[in-house]
């Protein structure tokens, strides 16, 4: 079992930046692959952002390319996402998620992620 806390939400001006942080608890957490979805009011949920086991691999929504940067600490058992230059349309809830079955491929799917953080929102004013 793997539990997921994401911190580091908040209300910030367009053209502003924030750090997120997912804190995992489980032993196995630096062999999975992890991501960062967003979900917007009446919106579907979206991918943002993907990173393999060892982050060597990443992969980006097109709408956060340049912007945001995924990372992780796996000392700290803890993935990052940090965004830069934000919009009003970046204003969501960020959820954490983990991709036990695969750590070598940043995946973009919902389905392929079991473990989910409770989420964090993220308000951008204009």
């Amino acid at each position: 079992q793997v539990q997921l806390v994401e911190s580091g939400g908040g209300l910030v001006q367009a053209g502003g930046s924030l750090r997120l942080s997912c804190a995992a608890s489980g032993r196995t957490f630096s062999s999975y692959a992890m991501g960062w979805f967003r979900q917007a009011p009446g919106k579907e949920r979206e991918f943002v952002a993907a990173i393999s086991w060892r982050g060597g691999n990443t992969a980006y929504a097109d709408s956060v390319k340049g912007r945001f940067t995924i990372s992780r600490d796996s000392a700290k058992n803890t993935v990052y996402l940090q965004m830069n230059i934000l919009k009003a349309e970046d204003t969501a809830v960020y959820y954490c998620a983990a991709d036990p079955s695969n750590g070598f491929r940043p995946r973009s799917k919902m389905w392929e992620y079991d473990y989910w953080g409770q989420g964090t929102q993220v308000t951008v004013s204009s």
